[in-house]
């Protein structure tokens, strides 16, 4: 499993973005900052609530300078399908990856083996393709893009302001601490 500070791999793989299926690679968002949101699949329960979340916050994550890329194990064309017959996902201007055969899945280590699909789990990464923030937890449980936006938020100013930290609950504009040396 990636964990944190590690180093993405590259990968290639099918997305539905646009209004079609393309070739993408990991490396298409080297320096700029990437939000994947892995979920378990299509045409479910919980995952539409996410993505629309997501797709209500995209234009404030690009904002940020990041891109939202969804991955489940799904096919391209699956995801083709669900976005042509749900007003929900219909609404999704971020590439959904596909992910078939788990190997992105495995590589992030979401993959659920016994079922054949992707745990819930969110990577932030940076500009160099490194993992700054991760969270990962039981299918039954929904993320808040907000909350993920935060996290972007805040560690883009990490970055930005060598030596400063953010407190629990930090966003933007709000007081970060300088610890003394």
């Amino acid at each position: 499993m990636i964990g944190i500070d590690g180093k993405i791999p590259e990968m290639e793989f099918d997305a539905f973005h646009g209004g079609q299926i393309r070739r993408m690679h990991l490396s298409d968002f080297k320096g700029k900052w990437l939000v994947l949101l892995f979920y378990p699949a299509d045409f479910t329960f919980v995952c539409p609530t996410e993505l629309q979340d997501a797709a209500n916050h995209y234009a404030k994550f690009q904002e940020a300078g990041a891109e939202v890329v969804s991955v489940s194990t799904d096919t391209a064309y699956v995801h083709q399908a669900w976005h042509d017959n749900s007003p929900v996902i219909k609404r999704i201007e971020f590439p959904m990856a596909a992910d078939p055969g788990g190997r992105m899945s495995k590589a992030f280590g979401t993959y659920l083996e016994d079922e054949g699909l992707s745990r819930r789990a969110t990577f932030i990464i940076d500009p160099d393709g490194e993992v700054k923030a991760l969270e990962m937890h039981h299918n039954s449980i929904g993320r808040s893009a907000a909350e993920i936006l935060r996290k972007l938020q805040a560690s883009k100013f990490v970055r930005e302001n060598h030596g400063q930290l953010c407190p629990a609950n930090w966003r933007p504009g709000e007081e970060t601490i300088k610890p003394k040396a």
